[in-house]
């Protein structure tokens, strides 16, 4: 048996979210079918983080086993031909399923990463702009990057996260590393990145909801840390729209020696 670790990208807009539902109307429903088609057998799939309905993935890292050989090139073009235009294998990579190519502990897409790497592309401009309906998130009222990067600051480092995570959350613990965030302007587009060890249920977009709080000046920065402490969802900002979230990529040791594709922050920034 073979592991293969395919790196997938595709716009959420059009889907249900990454995990398989009974309407078939999710990514992974189409990718084990356009597997099936291919291979001409049922192959079930593993994602290195599952993502909501209408979030984005730059670098979805997937593994599914196979007694099949084929070239890495043939997996990348074969289930291509059979995914739609939103969905798109970028690159393929083979393992033995039972081990690392050098015989140590076997690979997983969700347990063998050690950070996870978030945007959130969010547009501020008192007008809408049609061009990036499903793309970005907007907020019409004048946002501080300076308040934002000064609220983000007190997240940063090993803290219980429970007033950003979903109330339908499953994680045995809130608790999580936040290695990094950093909030970028480019023209009317702000860019949020945020890095961590793994993310809550709704982590992201609750983050990025209080922080537009405080760019406004709602809040005052110190409000993000007093969300820490009080450990209340209630307390926060309400869930942001899942629009302008992106999946941009997923960590693993070097070991494993995955062709993963170092992108720009967004394709067309």
């Amino acid at each position: 048996m073979n592991r293969i670790v395919l790196g997938v990208q595709y716009d959420g807009a059009p889907w249900q979210g990454w995990q398989t539902q009974p309407s078939g109307k999710t990514v992974q429903d189409r990718l084990e079918a356009a597997l099936e088609k291919f291979t001409q057998g049922a192959i079930g799939t593993t994602c290195a983080g599952r993502t909501d309905s209408g979030v984005h993935a730059l670098e979805q890292v997937v593994h599914f086993d196979t007694a099949l050989s084929r070239e890495t090139f043939s997996w990348v073009r074969g289930l291509n031909a059979f995914l739609p235009p939103s969905i798109a294998v970028r690159w393929a990579h083979e393992l033995p399923a039972g081990s690392s190519s050098t015989g140590e502990d076997q690979f997983h897409a969700r347990f063998s990463a050690t950070a996870r790497t978030y945007h959130y592309l969010l547009y501020n401009n008192p007008v809408r702009s049609p061009l990036l309906e499903g793309k970005a998130g907007w907020v019409f009222r004048p946002l501080e990057l300076e308040l934002m990067r000064q609220a983000a600051a007190h997240l940063v480092g090993t803290h219980d996260f429970s007033a950003f995570r979903a109330v339908e959350c499953q994680a045995k613990s809130p608790v999580r590393t936040m290695e990094e965030i950093r909030i970028e302007r480019r023209g009317d587009l702000i860019v949020f990145s945020l890095r961590a060890n793994a993310f809550l249920h709704h982590m992201v977009r609750n983050i990025v909801g209080s922080l537009i709080y405080a760019g406004s000046a709602s809040k005052p920065p110190e409000w993000l840390a007093e969300l820490l402490v009080q450990r209340d969802r209630g307390r926060a900002a309400p869930t942001f729209m899942p629009d302008g979230l992106y999946l941009a990529q997923v960590a693993y040791d070097p070991k494993w020696q995955l062709p993963q594709q170092t992108a720009a922050l967004l394709p067309w920034l």
